[in-house]
């Protein structure tokens, strides 16, 4: 199972040293993928609940730093040379396809070909209301993206005619290095979401959601299926997530569908999570403060990926 990490993209750390630092950081300790998270704004007020906490409480407060994701990735395909570059999520609304298609390419371009475009449908109301975009009709807005991307490089003059999109043919170049193109990991627990993974995506993205490994293979089995009925080679499918982690000095009390612990207690849970077949795992450290985070993320490096590895 790969293994990468989160960096720090919004708070104090979001400055070009100490991002800079942190992605050769992982790529040194061994890190398959570094990922940068995506807000676009943060309103003052917001009522929206947050799907992905127990609380429901967006934790980023409106004033603190956050960096455009997509603007990291160019950054860092400079200062890194072979660890992978993902964004979870790109809010696929919040951008034209087109847009989108154009930076994606150019970070696959810069970085020779590191980029993985995890992607979703967003969350946040009052986000949407701030750029104009419904937020009654993501899931449309997104499906057509996504036949967007995986037609856009298959014909010389491509072009589309949809609901939400809609252009005359055009050339986006230079192609993606990969090939056909970037991967795209698409997110969202939801059964729109799965059919969404299963038609258009490389991988299901399963983001942050309480779950236990079980029951997160019972929905890619799921998902599989959906591929198989849309008339795809379900193996074309991987499955992929993204989950919190605290690595600890004891050991704690285990619950199956989180990762905290001791090394000891978090490479058996990561190994419960490799042996129902998810292939890479993107982790995001629950410091607060960059310095202690750092320190985390070397240490799990050592402690606990040898183990995961073998």
């Amino acid at each position: 199972m790969k293994l990468g990490v989160f960096l720090p993209v919004s708070g104090k750390a979001a400055v070009p040293e100490v991002l800079s630092e942190a992605a050769q950081q992982a790529e040194n300790l061994g890190y398959d993928s570094v990922w940068a998270a995506e807000r676009m704004v943060n309103p003052w007020e917001m009522k929206t609940v947050y799907p992905y906490k127990d609380n429901q409480q967006w934790f980023v407060a409106p004033d603190v730093p956050f960096l455009e994701p997509l603007t990291c990735l160019a950054f860092l395909s400079g200062c890194t040379e072979k660890v992978q570059l993902g964004i979870s999520v790109c809010v696929l609304p919040y951008r034209h396809p087109l847009y989108t298609a154009r930076i994606a390419t150019s970070i696959d371009t810069l970085s020779k070909g590191r980029l993985i475009l995890g992607v979703g449908i967003g969350w946040m109301v009052e986000e949407f209301d701030a750029l104009g975009v419904p937020f009654k009709h993501r899931g449309a807005m997104s499906n057509e993206q996504l036949e967007i991307f995986n037609t856009l490089w298959k014909e010389e003059r491509p072009h589309f005619e949809g609901l939400h999109y809609r252009f005359d043919p055009v050339s986006v170049s230079p192609k993606p290095v990969q090939k056909p193109r970037f991967p795209i990991w698409t997110g969202g627990e939801s059964e729109a979401a799965q059919k969404r993974a299963a038609r258009y995506g490389d991988a299901w993205f399963s983001y942050f959601v309480k779950i236990k490994p079980q029951e997160l293979a019972a929905k890619f089995a799921n998902v599989r299926k959906l591929a198989a009925e849309a008339g795809r080679d379900p193996a074309q499918v991987q499955l992929c997530c993204c989950r919190p982690v605290e690595i600890t000095r004891e050991p704690v009390p285990q619950e199956e569908d989180t990762l905290k612990g001791n090394p000891e207690q978090l490479i058996a849970a990561l190994k419960r999570f490799e042996e129902i077949g998810v292939q890479h795992m993107a982790l995001q450290f629950m410091v607060g403060r960059w310095p202690e985070r750092k320190e985390k993320i070397e240490r799990f490096a050592k402690e606990v990926m040898p183990a995961i590895r073998r």
